[in-house]
């Protein structure tokens, strides 16, 4: 099965190396191999192997532009990663001629299937009421990218490959439907805790129907969502998703109990971006596997993968909270820090800034005091050991992906966790 050929390690402008997690076997000297793909091959030379982090890569020259490549025999395969399996990980954060991966391409494969639930989502919605149609419509189509029941489509092609499924059943549509809803009515909730007026660029539904309406709205969209759950008849899956709910209250609980806190740790920190983000992405990529129905070791590490790829996502969304401005939020920046929400950057940031402490204690009661306490965020290695943590979990999201075949739905994957960390490149 073919495989995407990127660079996707920075190499000290040695622009000519392309990392490619192919397989094939390599030596200390150039070697010479042609890759085949359908009635076409190119050339490349192996450069050598180079070890990153957890992973084995293998160095290979391109001739130019990019190329697909499939991967060499298990036995080959064995000898390049140390393993019987592919763990090949891919991480990079700067590299001048790889592209960009956009959302656009990077869904491609699963574009038809994302089309049917945005026709879709308004109908399964199903308010009678038209003030709560009216929100409804306010938040699907506030530019929202669709992410999470991508991320369902994506591994239940990858894992209904794995289970010589043809193609995707009714249950498949059906949770990508319903995580969006639940993810839906989290942001409405979200919003009017955070008394946030803008969301993606957009008035939010409390701050146009008001904070009545904008929490029935959010609870209207959870027992509809609940209501299609218990129709799949999975008690397996039920629990799961019943449990992200759950995780939503717990999160946002320790949210509360803790602003302004400087001395939150950083498993505090994990522990609920876990029950307000990667709880869910955890639930729906493991939901989509069990319905594939493939072993209960890979519906784990699909759980595992959506864990690990939710909480590098958190961890980002907290960078950028410090790097782009409210125009490219789409919310102000540094809302979180400005109502005493300690991320990630913050947490770092605290070991070197004993002023930042001071500052944050006090609640920016002195003009100015927030602008202070935002550089110091940026001035004291916050941003960048936060880069690091994302990093770190974006590695782990990769080999929690070794256990699938290649294929282009499983390049899809490794590519959204590239996505994911270029946002802060």
């Amino acid at each position: 099965m073919m495989m995407s050929c990127r660079n996707i390690i920075d190499l000290g402008g040695t622009s000519v190396l392309d990392l490619m997690p192919c397989g094939c076997s390599c030596s200390s000297s150039p070697t010479t191999r042609r890759i085949f793909f359908g009635k076409c091959s190119k050339t490349v030379s192996t450069i050598g192997r180079r070890s990153y982090g957890a992973g084995n890569f293998v160095f290979l020259r391109r001739d130019s532009g990019s190329c697909r490549a499939i991967p060499a025999k298990p036995k080959e395969s064995a000898l390049v990663n140390g393993l019987g399996g592919d763990k090949t990980v891919m991480i990079n954060l700067r590299q001048e001629s790889r592209k960009p991966i956009s959302l656009e391409n990077l869904f491609e494969v699963v574009a038809d299937d994302l089309q049917s639930l945005n026709d879709n989502l308004l109908s399964i919605v199903g308010a009678e009421n038209p003030v709560l149609i009216s929100a409804a419509e306010q938040i699907f189509s506030a530019g929202g990218k669709r992410m999470r029941p991508g991320l369902v489509f994506l591994v239940s092609q990858a894992t209904a490959e794995l289970a010589g499924l043809k193609e995707l059943t009714v249950e498949h549509r059906r949770l990508a439907e319903i995580i969006e809803m639940i993810h839906t009515a989290s942001l409405i909730h979200d919003d009017v805790l955070d008394e946030s007026d803008m969301r993606r660029g957009k008035e939010t539904v409390h701050e146009l129907f008001g904070t009545r309406v904008a929490v029935l709205a959010g609870d209207f969209m959870f027992a509809q969502a609940s209501w299609y759950l218990a129709n799949l008849e999975n008690l397996q899956v039920i629990k799961l998703i019943s449990q992200v709910i759950k995780d939503f209250a717990s999160g946002e609980i320790k949210q509360a109990s803790s602003l302004f806190d400087c001395d939150v740790k950083l498993d505090d920190y994990l522990l609920k971006s876990y029950y307000k983000t990667a709880s869910l992405v955890a639930a729906s990529t493991k939901g989509a596997a069990i319905f594939s129905r493939v072993e209960t070791q890979v519906a784990e590490q699909m759980y595992q993968f959506g864990k690990n790829l939710g909480l590098s996502f958190q961890v980002v969304d907290d960078i950028l909270d410090f790097t782009q401005s409210s125009e490219q939020l789409g919310k102000p920046a540094a809302n979180d820090l400005a109502k005493g929400n300690i991320t990630a950057p913050v947490i770092f940031a605290l070991e070197n800034e004993p002023r930042l402490r001071e500052i944050i204690e006090s609640e920016f009661c002195e003009p100015g005091s927030l602008d202070e306490a935002i550089e110091m965020v940026r001035s004291g290695g916050g941003i960048k050991r936060a880069q690091d943590l994302a990093k770190e979990k974006a590695e782990l999201a990769l080999k929690n992906l070794s256990c699938l075949p290649r294929s282009g739905f499983r390049s899809a994957l490794e590519d959204m966790v590239m996505f994911n960390l270029e946002r802060i490149d």
